[in-house]
């Protein structure tokens, strides 16, 4: 710090970007380094470049402990950027974090050539330096992190939706077939999708086939009932298929009441019924 008591860093920034911004790329990307292969050269040095120079403007304005001030808003914006691209690209929140801890290395090296006569003063912005740099470190992998942890709430929502398909086995007949467990979002994801179908095509019967769900317990029970019911506000009739010995045995010890339901052992066998109710019927082709 000067006798102002401002920080050098702007001014060193500024004097010494050309050598700062070379010799951080190089270390960057020296011996195939682990950022510097997994993204094009000239995207890294853009990077760098702009980082540099929204670097010295924030640093100009002051607040160089605090990245969370308005000063930073720029860099802040630009590490977002960064963070997110780069976990399209595969990289890791350590090698994400590595972009800024990398800087610190030729940005140290410009401040003790600028103030080795200055022990004092060296000390002071080495330490602020280093304490800035490791606050935006750590705010860039917060933010990697925290958009691999959205990108995988998008795929688990997609999965659900693809785990859930409601398909049309006739005029009037829908089938929803169910595969695994049945919780809470799940159970929303599978209401939303057959409602939206009832709508669609005007559907009267729903089969709600649960030969892929390996249990039912007394929560599932509760879901298939809430889903029952409000696709016959709908208007449309629910038939459960794929009742299996075990799961009979469980729903009965458990004291479910599905009595105003009709179930089925085989989706084949509630197809039939819902073929039945739409006045139609299955007859075998006289060959004669």
């Amino acid at each position: 710090m000067n006798r102002n008591g401002k920080s050098r860093i702007p001014a060193i920034l500024e004097k010494h970007e050309s050598k700062i911004l070379a010799e951080w790329i190089q270390e960057q990307t020296a011996n195939g380094g682990e950022n510097g292969s997994l993204i094009p050269e000239t995207e890294l040095r853009e990077q760098c470049r702009e980082f540099v120079h929204l670097m010295q403007q924030a640093t100009r304005e002051g607040a160089l402990d605090d990245v969370t001030a308005p000063q930073w808003e720029g860099v802040r914006e630009l590490l977002e950027d960064v963070s997110r691209s780069r976990g399209l690209q595969g990289f890791t929140p350590r090698q994400v974090a590595t972009f800024i801890f990398s800087f610190k290395k030729p940005l140290f090296a410009r401040l003790r050539q600028e103030l080795s006569g200055e022990a004092d003063v060296l000390f002071q912005e080495l330490t602020r330096a280093s304490e800035l740099l490791d606050s935006l470190g750590l705010w860039t992998a917060d933010v990697h992190q925290q958009a691999r942890d959205e990108m995988i709430i998008r795929q688990q929502e997609e999965m659900l939706e693809l785990s859930t398909p409601v398909v049309k086995l006739w005029d009037g007949v829908l089938a929803l077939p169910m595969i695994g467990t049945l919780d809470s979002t799940r159970t929303q994801v599978v209401m939303e999708s057959l409602l939206q179908r009832i709508v669609e095509t005007g559907a009267e019967v729903a089969i709600i086939d649960i030969t892929g769900v390996p249990t039912v317990d007394t929560l599932t029970a509760q879901h298939l009932l809430k889903t029952v019911t409000a696709a016959r506000l709908m208007g449309a009739d629910c038939i459960i298929s794929g009742i299996r010995p075990q799961i009979a045995q469980t729903i009965v010890h458990l004291g479910v009441d599905l009595a105003d339901i009709v179930t089925k052992a085989t989706l084949a066998d509630a197809f039939a019924i819902a073929l039945k109710r739409a006045g139609l019927a299955v007859v075998k082709k006289d060959d004669r």
